[in-house]
C-alpha cells in the first residue's frame, strides 16, 4: 500500500460532499463539491481515477457505508473510515481555534490519511445477505422503541380516564387488552360488557392467568370523575394508538421472521466455504445467542469477526476496560474504568447474550459466580464473562467448531 499517488478526503453530507485530493507531497490537486446523485458520484470516481490505477487512490471518509462508499469500492478504489472523534483530534493539528468547515474537514481527512493511515480502518462492502440482516436488526430496534413510545402514550391516556385496565396487564404488548379496549373503550361501555364476551376475548388470545369474573370486576369498578368530553376525546386517541401498536407488532414479527430466514441462509454450508462451519452457525451455537443477538453481533462486528480480531472485538463491544496510568496513578494504582467509547448496539447485544447465557449454560453461570465472589459488581462481572466468551467465540471461529455444552457437572462448575 505504499504506491498511493492520490489521497482523497471526503466530508460527507446529506445533499453534497466536499472533496479534497492531494499528492503524497501534500500538494492539493483539486477541491470541489459533489452532489449526492448517481451521475455525480460516478463522475467523481472517473475524476479520481483519471491517469491513475484504482489501487493508487486512497479515500478517507467518516462513514463506513453509503452510496458514495459503495460507488468508490465498486470501482476498485481503497476506502478508509475513521471515527469522528479521532478526526476531531486530527483537526486540532491544523487549527487550535476550533474552526470547522467542510473544506477544512476534507483537507484534514486527506492529510491525516497521508500521515496516519494505521489510525484508519479499511472499508469492505458486506455481502448482500449481511447488508439485509444489518438493516433488519436496526429496523427491529426502531420498532421496539416505537412500541415503547406508543405504549407509554396509551398508558397516559388510560390514566386520564380508565386506569382500571392498567392493573390487568402491560399495555405495551398485550393484544388481548387492546381487544378489550375495542369492545369497551370507556368505563360506561365496560359495564355493558358481558361475561361471555370477556371469556371469548381471553380464549381467543389464550389468556389463562385472568378469569372473566376477575376482568369484569376490575373494569367495572367506580370510574374517575372527569370533565365532560374527556372520555370521548381520550377514547378516540386510544383507538388510534391501539391501531398503531397492532401495526408495529405485526411489523416486528415479520422483521424477526426475515432475520431468522437470513441467519439460516448464512448458516447453511456453501460450496465456496473452506471452513468447516460458517461464522453465523458458529455464533448461533453459543448459549444465549438467539436471533436478535446473533444478527446484531454478526453485522455490527463484521470486520472484527472476519479478521478473528479479539482485541478489536472486545473494544467495540465495550468489555475491554480503559486504564489511565499517569503520574502517581500508575502501576497498581492505575485507574481502571468501564469503556464508554464503543458500539452501543453491539454492547447491548453482548450484555443480553451473557444474561441469557446465565440460565442456558452452567459454564457461564459458574464464571459469573466466580467474578461476584471476587467482589465485582454485577455489571463488572457481566463484562468479565463477556470478555471470556468473546475469546471463546474467536477461538471457535478460527477452528470452525461449534460450541459444546459441558457433559460433566464438575466441569461445568469450574470456570475455565
Amino acid at each position: 500500500m505504499d504506491n498511493i499517488e492520490r489521497y482523497v478526503g471526503i466530508d460527507w453530507g446529506s445533499e453534497a460532499h466536499q472533496i479534497c485530493v492531494m499528492r503524497p507531497d501534500r500538494t492539493v490537486l483539486f477541491e470541489r463539491s459533489v452532489a449526492h446523485t448517481g451521475q455525480a458520484l460516478h463522475e467523481l470516481a472517473d475524476a479520481l481515477l483519471e491517469g491513475a490505477e484504482p489501487s493508487s487512490v486512497a479515500v478517507a471518509i467518516e462513514t463506513p457505508r453509503g452510496a458514495i462508499v459503495e460507488t468508490l469500492v465498486e470501482r476498485g478504489i481503497v476506502v478508509y473510515s475513521i471515527n469522528p472523534k479521532q478526526l476531531d483530534r486530527f483537526r486540532d493539528r491544523h487549527t487550535v481555534a476550533g474552526a470547522k468547515d467542510d473544506r477544512r474537514d476534507a483537507f484534514v481527512l486527506a492529510d491525516s490519511l497521508r500521515t496516519d493511515r494505521p489510525a484508519f480502518r479499511r472499508v469492505k462492502v458486506s455481502e448482500p445477505l449481511r447488508i439485509q440482516l444489518r438493516e433488519l436488526s436496526r429496523l427491529h430496534e426502531d420498532l421496539v422503541q416505537e412500541k415503547v413510545a406508543l405504549g407509554n402514550r396509551l398508558g397516559d391516556q388510560l390514566r386520564r380516564y380508565f386506569p382500571q385496565l392498567l392493573a390487568l396487564d402491560s399495555v405495551h404488548n398485550a393484544p388481548w387488552l387492546w381487544a378489550l379496549l375495542d369492545a369497551a373503550p370507556s368505563p360506561s361501555e365496560a359495564k355493558k360488557l358481558t361475561r361471555t364476551k370477556i371469556a371469548s376475548i381471553l380464549r381467543a388470545h389464550r389468556i389463562r392467568r385472568h378469569t372473566p369474573d376477575l376482568v369484569r370486576e376490575a373494569i367495572t369498578t367506580r370510574p374517575l370523575v372527569v370533565a365532560e368530553g374527556v372520555v370521548e376525546a381520550s377514547s378516540m386517541h386510544v383507538a388510534a394508538i391501539v391501531a398503531r401498536l397492532r401495526l408495529v407488532r405485526e411489523q416486528t414479527k415479520t422483521c424477526e421472521s426475515n432475520m431468522r430466514r437470513i441467519l439460516e441462509a448464512l448458516s447453511a454450508p456453501s460450496g465456496e466455504e473452506k471452513r468447516e462451519h460458517r461464522d453465523a452457525k458458529v455464533l448461533l451455537s453459543l448459549p444465549g445467542v438467539g436471533t436478535l443477538v446473533g444478527a446484531t453481533i454478526l453485522t455490527e462486528a463484521e470486520q472484527a469477526l472476519e479478521a478473528r480480531d479479539y482485541p478489536t472485538l472486545r473494544a467495540l463491544s465495550g468489555v475491554a476496560p480503559v486504564t489511565r496510568a499517569t503520574g502517581k496513578r500508575s502501576g497498581k494504582n492505575a485507574a481502571v474504568s468501564m469503556r464508554r467509547a464503543c458500539n452501543t448496539r453491539l454492547r447491548n447485544a453482548v450484555h443480553y447474550w451473557i444474561l441469557s447465557g446465565l440460565t442456558a449454560d452452567p459454564r457461564i453461570k459458574a464464571r459469573y459466580a466466580a467474578q461476584r465472589a471476587r467482589g465485582h459488581t454485577h455489571g463488572r462481572a457481566i463484562r468479565g464473562v463477556a470478555d471470556r466468551m468473546l475469546g471463546v467465540l474467536v477461538a471457535m471461529l478460527k477452528s470452525g467448531t461449534l460450541y459444546k455444552p459441558p457433559s460433566d457437572p464438575a466441569e461445568a462448575s469450574t470456570p475455565s
